[in-house]
């Protein structure tokens, strides 16, 4: 499962394109977009976003739509020797299969599993 926590607002204020990479910069700033495996939405939560005043959003990613796209995802080393997915292409919206609230209650991150439309 590949997913990108992002800021709500940002989401929705994206047209075809998605621009952003991660907390604060763009894709062309960046050059892929930063993926997170299930296991690690919690931890980059945490470390990226437990600050913001924002509804958060998780996208959970369509991977046979990115496949035939022919677009790049690459495990690599995140800093710490843990290997994270990165995306080597700007986020469109067709890819993106579900998009799941979350956000961090009683200092607690939380991500849901009800789709609200991508």
């Amino acid at each position: 499962m590949l997913l990108h926590l992002t800021e709500a607002s940002l989401w929705r204020g994206a047209d075809r394109v998605y621009p952003w990479s991660t907390s604060g910069l763009s894709f062309e700033q960046v050059g892929f977009v930063h993926l997170s495996g299930a296991e690690q939405v919690t931890r980059v939560a945490e470390f990226l976003y437990r600050e913001v005043e924002g509804e958060l959003v998780v996208l959970e990613l369509d991977e046979s739509a990115l496949r035939a796209a022919g677009v790049e995802v690459r495990w690599e080393d995140g800093g710490d020797g843990e290997e994270f997915p990165h995306l080597y292409a700007p986020l469109r919206r067709e890819w993106v299969a579900a998009v799941l609230p979350c956000g961090f209650v009683e200092g607690s991150f939380w991500w849901g599993s009800a789709g609200q439309g991508a």
